[in-house]
């Protein structure tokens, strides 16, 4: 065998210039399937990232009526959503996919509004949050103290805002130790948050926008127990988990929805009697709990491109035909210039198999070569497409063990054709060909 690779690097080296323009079709196909499938893997993860963050792996499960979070601001607490129980998220907790679990209410721009002095803090969105929620959504405290434990136990007024709000009304001043009213309530501002990781999604378009931004003007939180003193009852919480990874975001969402529903009296969520519901609108959708599905969302973006890029993975295939192709014919060249060399050697004794093995060897090492410059040369080319088109790429090292696998079965195919003339020669004919 390794006298069959040396002969063949022998033979390539004795005709560079040959050597290399047959091996261009397969240089050609692997660098294009290469640079192809590093834009598109590239690509579908700028997608995840843009959807679900990076590596935030968090999901959120809302109370919701339809398709449509439930707003408290407009409509009663429902009745037969009970609080969660510190038991239920614990529950949550122990789940296998997930890592952190947090408690919040939340109301959009509420009704009451919030105040700063005299001005309305437009757009902002108040919650209240739990001791474990800046850890699990990934918030830091920039400025200022979180909340402390006497804090949530006391029903202190006491609020944290976000870069947001301190920059849309502060004007550069610090914030802490500022007074804002909320519905009516005054609150002290002991500080500002920021995200862990700065993460920002790559938007093109105003589509990009739409679809990826969830919330700019700004978020305010207090402490959970003193939701109360703002909105003179308690609301049922909405609950953020953490998944253990990204590949585990669907499956903790779906598991703590299903938790936080046997919550829910059945009477909201099944069939009610006739005699029973005969006051109801019989047309208002359930209230349930129902978990967001980014990953899913991802998945589905991503699958819109799915058919396309296979048929440019098609496309570029062609090319290693075309290459195919030109490895047997100079194999077959290469049969017909050595014909009295095959026949001195059946002369001599050696077999057929032997003479089938040295001539697909070499076919094989033809290929194999091509195929490594052409993964060198592929992913040359994905970083300058990644630069020229300010487009990412994901060098796919699956995608590199492929093609370098693909060129050498190229060489078996295409070079088996040359090998079994050769080895058939009858070594008299061969002897006496010029």
């Amino acid at each position: 065998m390794f006298e069959n690779i040396r002969r063949s690097l022998q033979g390539i080296l004795s005709h560079k210039i040959r050597s290399f323009l047959t091996m261009l079709g397969i240089i050609i196909g692997i660098a294009a399937i290469i640079a192809i499938v590093s834009t598109i893997e590239g690509t579908r993860e700028q997608i995840k990232n843009n959807l679900i963050g990076a590596g935030n792996n968090t999901v959120r499960i809302q109370l919701m009526q339809g398709d449509w979070p439930y707003e408290f601001g407009y409509n009663p607490a429902p009745e037969n959503v009970r609080m969660i129980s510190p038991a239920y998220k614990q529950r949550i907790t122990d789940l296998k996919e997930v890592e952190r679990c947090t408690l919040y209410r939340q109301r959009n721009d509420p009704n009451e509004g919030i105040f700063y002095m005299n001005t309305r803090i437009q757009s902002a969105t108040l919650l209240g949050i739990d001791e474990d929620y800046l850890e699990t959504v990934g918030l830091v405290i920039a400025e200022g103290v979180a909340f402390s434990e006497k804090q949530y136990q006391d029903f202190s007024k006491v609020a944290l805002i976000d870069s947001t709000v301190e920059r849309g009304f502060f004007n550069g001043e610090n914030p802490v130790g500022k007074t804002i009213d909320i519905g009516s309530e005054p609150f002290t501002i002991i500080g500002v948050v920021a995200k862990r990781s700065a993460f920002e999604p790559t938007i093109n378009s105003v589509e990009d926008y739409y679809t990826y931004n969830q919330s700019s003007g700004g978020q305010i939180f207090i402490p959970t127990d003193t939701w109360g003193i703002c909105f003179r009852y308690d609301e049922p919480q909405h609950c953020i988990v953490k998944a253990v990874d990204t590949d585990s975001m669907t499956q903790a969402g779906k598991k703590s929805a299903d938790i936080l529903n046997e919550n829910i009296r059945k009477t909201d969520l099944g069939r009610q009697e006739p005699e029973e519901d005969a006051g109801m609108d019989l047309g208002q959708a359930a209230v349930e709990y129902k978990s967001e599905s980014l990953l899913e969302q991802a998945k589905a973006m991503q699958d819109l491109s799915k058919s396309t890029n296979n048929m440019l993975i098609w496309i570029a295939s062609i090319s290693l035909l075309v290459g195919g192709i030109g490895v047997m014919n100079i194999m077959l060249v290469s049969v017909t210039e050595r014909t009295r060399e095959i026949g001195l050697k059946k002369a001599l004794g050696a077999r057929k198999r032997r003479i089938l093995r040295q001539f697909l060897t070499e076919a094989v090492v033809l290929t194999s070569i091509g195929g490594l410059i052409g993964v060198l040369f592929g992913i040359g080319l994905s970083q300058f497409i990644a630069n020229l088109a300010e487009v990412p790429v994901s060098i796919s090292s699956q995608a590199i063990v492929i093609s370098v696998v693909f060129s050498m079965a190229v060489g078996i195919v295409f070079g088996l054709l040359p090998s079994i003339k050769a080895a058939n020669l009858n070594p008299i004919d061969a002897l006496r060909y010029e």
